[in-house]
């Protein structure tokens, strides 16, 4: 439920949310909250969270990375990731190993199971881009969408 609509039920009036309609970070904000809510619905047979989905992804796409290499793409805290893959690895989906060059490091590798998952992931993914391409008006849409976000993304980043 968007925040206006809960305030406004719960008081009976329509929260005046004009002077914020014009904010960059508010309406992106919002459209993440939604993305993100609809990823939720799209993705809950699996149970995964957006980050767990990208991590699985990226892993698979990478096999042998070190943790830090992953979090570092994904922009994700060293420690809140050691949490993340902790719990993939207890689902069974992610396996660490030692590399022979660094001792102290973990690469990431995908079991089975998270090999079958990816694939299973990917395609939901799929379906669920092709949605928000429809609601952004089509892929010409989607690509000037992703080049103004680059404007605001550094470089580094992207």
């Amino acid at each position: 439920m968007a925040v206006a609509e809960s305030a406004r039920k719960k008081s009976g009036a329509a929260i005046d949310v004009s002077s914020m309609d014009k904010v960059i970070g508010y309406r992106l904000r919002r459209a993440q909250h939604y993305v993100f809510q609809q990823f939720g619905e799209s993705f809950a047979q699996y149970d995964l969270r957006p980050s767990e989905y990208s991590t699985l992804v990226l892993v698979e796409d990478n096999p042998g990375r070190r943790q830090n290499e992953i979090a570092d793409a994904l922009g994700i805290k060293k420690a809140n990731f050691v949490a993340l893959i902790r719990g993939l690895v207890e689902r069974g989906y992610i396996e660490l190993a030692q590399p022979p060059s660094d001792r102290r490091a973990h690469a990431l590798h995908l079991t089975e199971a998270g090999r079958q998952l990816t694939k299973q992931i990917r395609k939901t993914q799929d379906d669920f881009e092709a949605h928000c391409i429809e609601m952004l008006g089509g892929i010409d849409a989607r690509d000037q969408l992703i080049a103004l976000l680059d404007r605001l993304t550094p470089p580094r980043e992207r």
